[in-house]
């Protein structure tokens, strides 16, 4: 037989009916819905009088829309956001899907509920109308983001028309230096191959690096690989994600754990696998990473300068980095260390979860945010939100002047009441920084959840390396 990639046998595997050389059908195990992508997709299902054909396989989630004040209950001032929460429960009433509702103890962001709820699980094809569906690679599951014409369609059919993307393998060996974390390696690995470096790819992640992250810093690596293009990213499940998942899904017990598990033990590249695109890296040369520009590629070392768009040959490239050397008005060759921040936001399904939380407690224990800044942390789940609080975090970062609020997808991209205003500088814990991102005219330096702390203290942007840290939480 011949030897295949883990992304190969995961389509194989779902494939109902090969279209053409290019194009499948493909059996989807879990559809994932929140309030802003459904609305269309049930309404073109109700206009030709189809239902849900597994209800059970769907699970809806109000998380873009969703204020995060910290008070309760929550109300959904806005109209038209409210319009489209109360469509969304009452779509999932008619059709019997489960829905993590406004005021629901678990509700959150997509990203964050669907895995800590067991609902991810090594060799499963996962599609929800967001593209950073990617997060599940980080369980051997296969995500994308989907249309709202593909919503319905898997709403109708529990299938998907897909077409087959290329391979990609990244290598990272080697240990990451004290300091930094699973955000740096992304920043650098998308900084290094391009916003378009995987587009078309499905990549797949391997290496001493990779084994060494935790279940939580793997997804935010698979999370942020959509900014580099990337049609999905995937880690072969090892002990670390299997045990992650028996720990959370209590019905995989008995005969069907032993299936499991041998099932699982499948989900690797075979040995002679051979892939479109391979690159390496290695994780000991990587330091904390900022962006400078509006677009996550547009990354630097804290210890490194802003770059000269006309070293770069004319076209594309140079067009963009002027344009955004305008937008972000940073300097060629200037360093971000000192550049002041007014906001500081930590949240977004890429770093909101109890180790991100831990890693920020970790920084601002026994200090103070700087004056004239606003910090806020917003946990991606009320599980998340009630295991920091639990754990002494949240009383933490509350005696460190953060704003300790309700869960959801907050200032990550300004659909809400968390908007920054015009001008504003913001150093997140994103993944995306895009011209008016987080509000129009905002400016938002990504960066990891310990150096967004650090600038939280500092007043601007800081190598967390030079803060003196006790990491509780390590």
């Amino acid at each position: 037989m011949t030897a295949r990639t883990l992304y190969e046998k995961l389509v194989a595997d779902h494939t109902v009916l090969a279209l053409d050389a290019q194009n499948v059908l493909l059996y989807c195990d879990l559809h994932l819905m929140n309030e802003y992508t459904s609305p269309q997709a049930f309404a073109g299902l109700h206009e030709q009088g189809r239902g849900v054909l597994q209800p059970k396989q769907n699970v809806a989630v109000v998380s873009h829309i969703i204020p995060t004040h910290a008070v309760a209950p929550r109300v959904i001032q806005d109209p038209a956001s409210a319009l489209q929460a109360s469509n969304l429960k009452r779509n999932c009433d008619r059709h019997g899907i489960p829905l993590f509702d406004t005021n629901d103890a678990f509700q959150g962001i997509e990203h964050v509920v669907a895995p800590e709820h067991g609902m991810i699980r090594p060799g499963m094809v996962v599609i929800c109308g967001d593209s950073h569906t990617t997060t599940y690679g980080a369980l051997g599951a296969l995500g994308f983001g989907i249309g709202t014409s593909e919503v319905e369609h898997v709403l109708a059919t529990q299938t998907l028309v897909y077409r087959l993307a290329d391979t990609m393998r990244i290598r990272i060996d080697g240990a990451l230096p004290l300091g930094t974390t699973a955000k740096d390696l992304v920043l650098m690995i998308i900084s290094r191959i391009g916003a378009q470096g995987a587009r078309g790819f499905v990549v797949e992640y391997c290496g001493d690096a990779i084994d060494a992250l935790s279940v939580e810093a793997r997804f935010t690596v698979c999370n942020m690989t959509v900014e580099a293009g990337a049609r999905g990213a995937l880690i072969a499940p090892d002990q670390k994600a299997i045990d992650y998942v028996l720990a959370r899904a209590p019905d995989i017990d008995g005969t069907l754990r032993a299936a499991a598990l041998a099932d699982w033990a499948q989900c690797a590249s075979d040995a002679q696998a051979v892939f479109d695109v391979e690159h390496a890296f290695d994780a000991a040369t990587v330091a904390p990473y900022v962006t400078w520009g509006t677009s996550p590629d547009q990354a630097i070392p804290i210890d490194g300068a802003v770059p000269v768009p006309a070293a770069a040959a004319a076209g594309v490239a140079r067009d963009s980095a002027e344009r955004a050397l305008r937008y972000t008005g940073v300097t060629p060759g200037q360093s971000l260390c000192g550049l002041a921040v007014q906001h500081v936001f930590i949240g977004s399904c890429t770093n909101a979860r109890i180790e991100d939380l831990r890693a920020v407690a970790d920084v601002v224990r026994g200090r103070r945010v700087a004056h004239g800044v606003r910090a806020m942390v917003v946990p991606g789940s009320g599980a998340v939100r009630r295991q920091a609080e639990e754990e002494g975090l949240a009383a933490i970062l509350r005696a460190a002047g953060f704003e300790w609020r309700q869960p959801g997808c907050s200032m990550c991209l300004a659909m809400n009441d968390d908007v920054l205003a015009p001008g504003t500088r913001c150093a997140s814990t994103t993944n995306r920084n895009f011209e008016g991102r987080q509000g129009r005219g905002a400016i938002t330096h990504l960066m990891s959840p310990a150096m967004a702390a650090a600038a939280a203290i500092r007043g601007c942007i800081t190598d967390v390396r030079t803060l003196e840290v006790n990491h509780v939480y390590a």
